[in-house]
């Protein structure tokens, strides 16, 4: 039998949940086991108890019984590499938008998950290896998209920039600035969604919604771009906080769904003129935050991926007006009292 474990949540693992997280530290232990664990409280989380589909954070502690002798614990195995194509890894580089010792960022497409799970069979995690970009060792996810959400991505190229970029995360010294397409036009051109939000289960899985009282607080910036008739509205977003699928809710409570957004905005989310690209009308446009090595503004701007770029034609929107929306919402921010600085870019 081995003793007590206490093991240390490392930056490329964050996001997930424990019993994934579980099946790759100790590949043995055996789901049932881990329940039982979990129920009597032998396996915890930071000191508390926790479940299954607990999400864990880099630089949690989880405590881990004595395992017998068959089960002792294995290194991470880490996802396993997707054999890609010559071609397919050179549209990954393709899509490096900055690089240096320390990061890379990657403009993520839309449709393309960051980390395997339920169904996900293709994933970047899973094709880190094509960015190694000369590098000894493969880059390290430091946060997350969703699948059908486009735009910049960072990865860390060593675990003390990842430990460096995640607690710029957490500490919230980081600037998301997000461009959406929304199913109708908001009555206010400007202003923030102040709604707390929950995790529930629902019939068809889980579920983000809004939830005054027992939610966790969630806050987002938005300003109007341009409209197209009293149809649709391009938006900037900029999320205070960074709750699970935070910009999608916060924007369908508006009573304008982000175009394609089924999940959060049913029937409402696909208008049916002009007809539009049905995919989740939702980008990364822009992050900015200190650079791990010398704490200077790192600023990465994406291009609108190609759904998006398609729309924008359809609807007579210019790009170039984005930028002097986000300039419009910086000052709005500041007279709230959030006040992000916006870096110089690269």
């Amino acid at each position: 039998m081995s003793g007590v474990q206490k093991v240390a949540i490392q930056a490329e693992e964050a996001g997930q949940r424990l019993d994934r997280w579980f099946r790759q530290r100790f590949p043995q232990v055996t789901q049932g086991r881990l329940e039982k664990w979990l129920r009597k409280g032998e396996v915890r989380l930071d000191g508390k108890r926790a479940k299954s589909a607990s999400r864990i954070e880099a630089g949690q502690i989880v405590r881990v019984p004595p395992l017998p002798a068959a089960d002792d614990a294995r290194p991470p195995a880490g996802p396993k590499p997707q054999r890609l194509s010559a071609a397919e890894a050179a549209d990954l580089k393709a899509r490096v938008l900055y690089s240096d010792d320390t990061v890379i960022a990657f403009d993520k497409p839309a449709g393309l998950a960051v980390q395997g799970g339920s169904g996900q069979s293709r994933h970047l995690d899973g094709m880190l290896e094509a960015l190694k970009l000369g590098a000894a060792e493969r880059p390290r996810l430091v946060h997350r998209l969703d699948k059908d959400t486009a735009g910049v991505l960072l990865l860390a190229r060593s675990a003390a920039a990842a430990r460096a970029l995640t607690a710029a995360f957490r500490a919230k010294t980081t600037q998301k600035v997000y461009w959406a397409l929304l199913s109708g036009v908001p009555r206010q051109k400007r202003g923030l969604i102040d709604l707390p939000l929950a995790k529930r289960q629902t019939g068809a899985g889980e579920a983000v919604t809004p939830a005054e009282e027992e939610g966790k607080p969630a806050q987002t910036l938005f300003r109007v771009v341009q409209t197209y008739k009293d149809r649709l509205a391009w938006v900037v977003l900029m999320p205070v906080t960074g709750r699970t699928h935070q910009l999608r809710v916060h924007c369908a409570a508006l009573g304008t769904p982000i175009v394609g957004d089924g999940k959060y905005g049913g029937r409402a989310a696909f208008p049916d003129k002009p007809g539009l690209p049905k995919t989740l009308h939702l980008m990364a446009r822009e992050l900015a935050l200190p650079h791990p090595e010398d704490g200077t503004t790192l600023r990465v701007v994406a291009a609108l991926p190609p759904h998006m770029a398609e729309s924008w034609q359809v609807l007579g929107f210019d790009p170039e007006q984005g930028d002097a929306a986000l300039d419009g919402l910086l000052s709005y921010a500041e007279g709230l009292s959030h006040s992000p600085r916006r870096g110089r870019g690269v």
